[in-house]
Formats: C-alpha cells, sequence, structure tokens
C-alpha cells in the first residue's frame, strides 16, 4: 500500500482543501506541517525531484519574503538554500507518495496521485 505524505499549512485554505479531500476519499496521508518541522535542504531537493516541474515550483515567489532576498536569476539551489532557511517560502500543500510529488493548486490536484 502507498504511504502519503502531505506537506501541509493549517492556517493556508488551499492545503486544509487538500487534507479535506483526502479524508473525505479515506486516504491515509501522514501530516507534515512544514512550519513546525522544517525540510532540510537533502529532504527538500528529493522532494523537488519528485515534482513535475522540479525545484522552481516549490518555491512561493509571490511572498514579500522571497522578493526580500533580491535573487535574480536564482539557481536551484539558491533557491532550495531560501526554503530551507524561511519555509514559509515552500509551495502548499503538496501530497507526496515516494515516487511522484503533487502540489494541490488547485487542491483537487492532488488527486491525481490517489486515484
Amino acid at each position: 500500500m502507498t504511504t502519503f505524505t502531505l506537506y501541509h499549512n493549517p492556517r493556508c485554505s488551499k492545503s486544509r482543501e487538500a487534507l479535506a479531500l483526502l479524508e473525505a476519499r479515506g486516504v491515509d496521508v501522514n501530516v507534515h506541517r512544514y512550519l513546525d518541522a522544517p525540510l532540510d535542504i537533502d529532504a527538500l531537493r528529493d522532494l523537488a525531484q519528485r515534482l513535475e516541474d522540479g525545484v522552481p515550483a516549490l518555491v512561493r515567489t509571490n511572498e514579500a519574503q522571497w522578493k526580500s532576498l533580491s535573487l535574480e536569476a536564482p539557481s536551484d539551489e539558491e533557491r532550495l538554500q531560501a526554503i530551507a532557511e524561511h519555509p514559509r517560502l515552500m509551495q502548499r500543500p503538496i501530497l507526496d507518495d515516494g515516487r511522484r510529488a503533487r502540489i494541490g493548486r488547485p487542491p483537487e490536484a492532488i488527486l491525481a496521485l490517489v486515484e
């Protein structure tokens, strides 16, 4: 049986919607509250490799904190380092099955991994 991990921020409405979708379908999911237990750079790198669009998709570039870093044409490593230092910059929610990961924007996008 597949083990799913939801990288979750309970203050985010999209993240709450994604969790509710999974619960409604009876999906057994481990909830990782990444702001309480941030991922280190190696874990972020591994997660990004499972995302369809890789490292760039992992970053919330619309956040003021990202803009304050003033990174022009950042490398993947610079992006990962920024997320490791500022976990709020990580896109949310993300569902991960250990082989593939999907960003839940919209929340229904995560269902591709469970259906």
